[in-house]
């Protein structure tokens, strides 16, 4: 077994055979992920629980830019920008098969606009430092046309090009995770806690938790327990406190996809201002494009939020605003929405007139019974989040102290990335020769699951998702490890049996488990589908 590989059955035999842990964590998105690699690779001893699959919420749902904010500069929280774009840096040298330098253009349709965009962008380039990923520049009109054949030219002065990153935060979670097993730690997807235990004097030492797929009840003790499961956050400081306040305002943010006939450019453009004020990208990601987000509240966290009609009318009717082609629900080929764990101080919620107007930035809050609860922040910082959170479990675990490594840590898959010349394969990393050596032994299983002319969405792929990724369901294949789900969910429908098939000869289910995982995926799907009515 190499080390890397994910395997549910190894690590759930390890975990029966662990007396202590020194840290788990509760959650398996970015933060989690974060925070269980710093931990695991300054040698200590690691378990992550996620109830579900890794990144199933917020953390697969985000824009795919790794980036420092410029409408954070707009509400000059310069401190924020700053540390984003340090992280940005690190990533980049530490992901390069993920993270790839993006160029993205802002329109210019008033002159004074355009002065003022123009000296936040240099800014926003001086704060990064040598980590910088390119010098902005202004483009003519006929350069703007050029590069973007769709825009609405009337009135267009010109444009400011300018450099940010672009990532896959899905493949990214389960890299992380992949990092996380080399380092010792271990992670375990659809295993859900319950409760938290407490020793004499009100301390946590553990957590009971269940095994979703045989439903075994584990006493797991700990040093330390730190709450990473964002806009779920409330409910495990309620496990600890059952009068904890609420300090979770969910803000929902939501996609379309749209095929790239709309949008022909390798390039992004980026909407400054929209009519309600905030900003709107739209971005090439794997040969579709990605038009978003919203910054809409939401009353309570759900696992699978829906897009709203209001959200998805404000993103068409922002795009047709900007492009030629009149784009219509039924041309959206997936539409999909992500809640953000936006940190509130305690009954002030109705203070804030806009989701816009609450901070980014993390919050760490330490309970009297020693819980660590991480709430806020984005992907970009999630390096940092882990290291400040991860320094004071130290601290309240009484551990011995060791430094932080992951500013300069390999992520895996980043080993021999530059071999790859193929955009689809480049995102496996150094796995795409394992992929490609089962198809050399099974050459059945170099089949594409959509079209007989492909390379990509290989059978061989499914196959290593569920030995050495824990894909444990359709949904876990489709929409975060293929994305299929998040760029076409009609597609996506069609090869499920497909994939359900292949799966549950690898998992040796039966048909049942067949037929119930196919319904389940396709009634999901629905969600993010809008066919001609």
């Amino acid at each position: 077994m190499m080390k890397g590989f994910l395997n549910r059955n190894r690590f759930v035999k390890i975990l029966e055979n662990v007396n202590i842990w020194d840290i788990i964590i509760i959650g398996g998105g970015a933060t989690g992920l974060g925070i269980a690699l710093d931990s695991s690779s300054r040698g200590y001893k690691t378990l992550l629980l996620e109830q579900s699959d890794f990144s199933k919420a917020t953390s697969s749902r985000s824009t795919k830019l790794v980036h420092g904010g410029i409408r954070y500069l707009a509400q000059g929280n310069i401190k924020l920008v700053y540390e984003a774009l340090q992280e940005r840096g690190f990533l980049f040298k530490n992901a390069p098969h993920l993270v790839k330098k993006k160029k993205f253009i802002i329109p210019i349709f008033d002159w004074k606009m355009g002065i003022m965009y123009w000296t936040g962008l240099k800014l926003y380039e001086w704060l990064s430092g040598s980590l910088s990923f390119g010098k902005s520049q202004f483009l003519s009109k006929y350069e703007i046309v050029q590069d973007f054949p769709e825009i609405k030219n009337q009135e267009l002065k010109g444009g400011i090009l300018y450099y940010d990153g672009q990532f896959d935060d899905a493949r990214l979670a389960i890299n992380l995770a992949q990092t996380c097993v080399q380092k010792g730690g271990i992670l375990l997807n659809y295993f859900q806690v319950k409760n938290l235990i407490k020793k004499v004097g009100n301390k946590i030492s553990g957590v009971i938790a269940y095994d979703l797929e045989t439903q075994k009840k584990y006493s797991i003790y700990s040093k330390i327990v730190i709450n990473a499961t964002g806009v779920f956050s409330d409910s495990i400081s309620r496990m600890d406190e059952s009068t904890c306040p609420i300090f979770i305002k969910p803000s929902q943010g939501t996609h379309v996809v749209l095929d790239k006939s709309f949008f022909s450019s390798s390039n992004a453009i980026v909407i400054p201002k929209t009519s309600d004020g905030r900003v709107l990208f739209c971005v090439p990601w794997y040969d579709h494009v990605l038009v978003g987000t919203t910054d809409t509240f939401l009353e309570k966290s759900v696992l699978e939020p829906k897009p709203l009609e209001e959200e998805i009318d404000f993103i068409l009717q922002t795009f047709n605003k900007y492009f030629i082609i009149h784009t219509k629900k039924s041309d959206i080929l997936s539409a999909f929405s992500g809640l953000r764990p936006l940190f509130v101080p305690n009954n002030s919620c109705s203070s804030f007139a806009k989701t816009k107007d609450i901070s980014r930035s993390h919050k760490l809050m330490i309970s009297s019974s020693g819980l660590i609860s991480i709430i806020g922040g984005k992907w970009t910082t999630y390096r940092k989040m882990a290291e400040d959170t991860v320094n004071k479990a130290i601290e309240i675990g009484k551990l011995n102290k060791k430094p932080s490594i992951t500013k300069n840590l390999k992520i895996y898959g980043s080993y021999l990335s530059y071999k790859s010349q193929n955009l689809y394969w480049n995102k496996y990393g150094e796995d795409e020769s394992h992929i490609k050596k089962l198809i050399e032994e099974n050459p059945l299983l170099g089949g594409s699951l959509i079209s007989k002319n492909s390379s990509s969405y290989t059978e061989a792929e499914v196959v290593w998702m569920v030995r050495n990724e824990m894909a444990r369901t359709i949904e876990d294949v489709l929409a975060r490890r293929f994305r299929l789900l998040f760029l076409n969910a009609k597609k996506a429908i069609d090869i499920a049996p497909r994939v359900a098939a292949l799966m549950a000869k690898e998992l040796s289910k039966d048909e049942k488990w067949e037929k119930s995982q196919i319904d389940a995926f396709k009634k999901l799907a629905m969600q993010y589908y809008y066919p001609e009515i």
